[in-house]
């Protein structure tokens, strides 16, 4: 699993990492997590509000920062 955090290094995206990050060692998921802080990058997966989560290319969350809990099921509702 290949998780991107997208957003410029602002408190919020520093925020979801960490949650991200919490949430697969909670789910004990072998994931890559990668920041993402390049605007025309960004701009590529349609994101028009950071923070974003992008898992295996997908964006599944995008203009806010969820709880651990919320990301853990996000992560726990994808195909393996």
């Amino acid at each position: 699993m290949h998780i991107k955090i997208l957003g410029p290094g602002c408190a919020n995206c520093v925020t979801l990492e960490r949650v991200t990050s919490e949430a697969v060692a909670e789910l004990g998921l072998d994931a890559q997590v990668e920041k993402v802080t390049d605007y025309g990058a960004i701009a590529g997966y349609g994101v028009m509000r950071t923070p974003a989560l992008v898992v295996d290319e997908e964006v599944v969350l995008s203009g806010r920062v969820p709880t651990t809990a919320q990301v853990r099921e996000i992560l726990a509702a994808l195909p393996a």
